[in-house]
């Protein structure tokens, strides 16, 4: 009974302290890669959401981001910052409301050359009634809200 107890104990000690902890910068799944394997720059250029490949791939700030070509990931190596989404990837209209939601890579706008990514159609859909406004609360939210 006090091996279990503390098994108990140890388990909860565990699961609060991984939901204290930060959150990473750049969102991917367990196991995954930025925008699902998506190649940001492809947003930008071809106007489409392109998974990348295997053979063109690179690490920044802590996540495998993935290119169409070497030209895409030679463009956002010189500048990630112009290429890597808004909110690290986390759904834009879910950091406006202090929320860190998972994206769906199909789901997403560029607005003033930013591109940002939305969870669903459905919340997409919320997102483009008013971009301003959410950009500005998401703006306002990040990056505090990975703490």
């Amino acid at each position: 009974m006090i091996v279990r107890s503390i098994s108990t104990s140890l388990v909860i000690m565990l699961f609060s302290s991984l939901a204290d902890a930060a959150k990473p910068e750049v969102y991917s799944p367990l196991f995954g890669s930025a925008i699902g394997g998506y190649d940001p720059v492809a947003y930008f250029t071809r106007k489409t959401a392109i998974k990348g490949k295997n053979a063109h791939s690179l690490e920044y700030k802590e996540a495998t981001w993935y290119f169409d070509s070497a030209e895409n990931k030679d463009t956002f190596e010189r500048n990630p910052e112009k290429y890597a989404p808004q909110y690290g990837g986390y759904c834009a209209y879910g950091v406006s409301q202090g929320n860190l939601v998972s994206t769906d890579p199909e789901m997403w706008s560029i607005v003033d050359n930013k591109l940002y990514l939305n969870y669903s159609k459905e919340v997409k859909e919320i997102w483009e009634k008013d971009i301003p406004g959410y950009i500005l609360k998401a703006d306002a939210e990040w990056p505090e809200i990975l703490h």
